[in-house]
């Protein structure tokens, strides 16, 4: 990458992920959002990832109305990398104010494996399980890969981003690269893990099949091995807002312990599924469908 195409991309990531959004989340949030839906009209913001996201919904079916789509698709990004700023600034009386509550987080005093997925913008379901006294300790990826190079600000962003998931929650990150032995230990201590399982399967080792969207997708299934093998209860929770006003939402649905392994993954990817039809552009992993719909 030469100096210029190199000055240019690390520009545009300080716009995208920083200014634009770290300025929306200054403001009173009724402010800030309205800023946000108008920079969402923005075709040129983050172009090249919501076009390709685009054309995959488009592949499988949804997206109609194409403007629309591009609209939702680049407010939720917004929304998401706002949410950085936001939870760095604002304390549990902001959360109180724009979040409502759907369903009940489970005992804070006793082992769990709460699920999410890539869908909506989930930092302030964090908060609010942490406020609830869940000790639950994200799993997480690490941070390498090509596409991080030549891209100081995005890496050093998504650095923060997930050490902000951490103080978010008060706990610990483990590095699921090492394997789950760390988060059968804080099982085993009574708190519980966190982890967003819609992942590409050829990301892990071991997978099984769900209906996602009328098609069979393969997806990670050591976790949800993990929880039917040690009878630990499942809670599943999604965060999204509403894209009219702003209003931010938490459904918290829990399972409860289940002994069938295929059953409890079909259970978790039947939200997301009722999710994606619901929304379909809140998902971010569109540009990956390739790698989910085979």
């Amino acid at each position: 990458m030469g100096l210029a195409r190199r000055l240019h991309a690390e520009w545009r990531d300080a716009l995208e992920l920083v200014l634009l959004p770290g300025f929306a989340a200054l403001l009173p949030w009724r402010w800030g959002f309205r800023v946000l839906r108008r920079l969402a009209r923005r075709d040129g913001l983050y172009r090249d990832a919501c076009h390709a996201a685009l054309a995959q919904a488009k592949v499988q079916g949804w997206a109609v109305d194409e403007a629309d789509w591009l609209l939702k698709r680049r407010l939720v990004t917004l929304v998401d990398h706002a949410d950085f700023f936001l939870s760095r600034t604002r304390g549990d009386g902001w959360m109180r104010r724009h979040l409502r509550v759907q369903g009940a987080w489970p005992a804070a005093d006793a082992p769990g494996i709460v699920c999410t997925f890539h869908w909506g913008a989930g930092m302030w379901g964090l908060r609010h399980a942490r406020a609830h006294g869940l000790r639950m300790h994200p799993l997480v990826a690490p941070l390498q890969g090509a596409h991080f190079k030549g891209h100081t600000v995005l890496h050093r962003y998504a650095q923060a981003r997930t050490a902000e998931v951490g103080r978010a929650l008060a706990c610990e990150a483990l590095d699921v690269s090492a394997g789950l032995r760390p988060a059968l230990r804080a099982l085993r201590e009574g708190e519980q893990v966190v982890a967003a399982i819609d992942v590409p399967s050829d990301q892990v080792a071991a997978t099984c099949a769900v209906q996602l969207l009328g098609r069979t997708v393969q997806v990670p299934r050591a976790l949800l091995r993990l929880a039917t093998a040690q009878r630990i209860p499942v809670t599943l929770y999604l965060t999204g807002f509403d894209f009219a006003s702003g209003q931010r939402f938490v459904r918290i649905t829990p399972l409860g312990v289940c002994g069938d392994e295929q059953a409890l993954a079909q259970a978790l990817f039947d939200t997301l599924d009722a999710a994606m039809r619901e929304e379909p552009a809140a998902w971010h992993l569109w540009g990956e469908a390739p790698r989910f719909f085979r």
